[in-house]
């Protein structure tokens, strides 16, 4: 049988229990089902430092800010505002930090939408994976939490 091109750090296994195949990271020993893209993780309680802009929509967990007491949009024209603000950023036509500052629907935006530092398990899931996914200084796609939708940059 022909070894899989796993990326560096990982190992396949067998469960015992159910016989199904999963993937160790042999630095950290933990375990997933699905085949990893990238290679393993040194240590997964590192500390990332990122800031964000978040568009909130009627469905949000809290459908108002400091900005807006009633939150009324769609998610599709929350969607559409950050992806005008990340073509504003992208042309260098404004700065993530002046859009973060003016429209972020989160209170960081006083920081210019930076959150400072955090670690795994502090934020909301698809937030915290794609931070802990980026190089420092990338910006992210759209990420959708329960709070709205996000454009993210990792700054350290």
């Amino acid at each position: 049988m022909m070894a899989d091109n796993l990326p560096n750090g990982w190992e396949k296994k067998v469960s015992r229990s159910t016989g199904q195949e999963y993937y160790l990271n042999l630095y950290t020993k933990e375990s997933q089902w699905d085949m990893p893209t990238e290679p393993a993780q040194r240590n997964t309680d590192k500390t990332v430092k990122a800031s964000h802009l978040l568009v909130k929509h009627r469905e949000s967990r809290r459908p108002s800010s400091w900005r807006t007491e009633n939150i009324t949009r769609s998610k599709e024209d929350a969607l559409n505002i950050l992806q005008g603000y990340r073509r504003q950023i992208e042309s260098n036509e404004a700065s993530f930090s002046e859009l973060a500052s003016q429209f972020s629907d989160c209170s960081s935006a006083k920081k210019g939408g930076d959150l400072g530092p955090f670690k795994r398990g502090q934020m909301q899931k698809p937030f915290e994976d794609a931070t802990f996914s980026m190089q420092v200084g990338e910006m992210s796609e759209p990420v959708w939490t329960d709070s709205g939708v996000h454009i993210i940059l990792r700054t350290a």
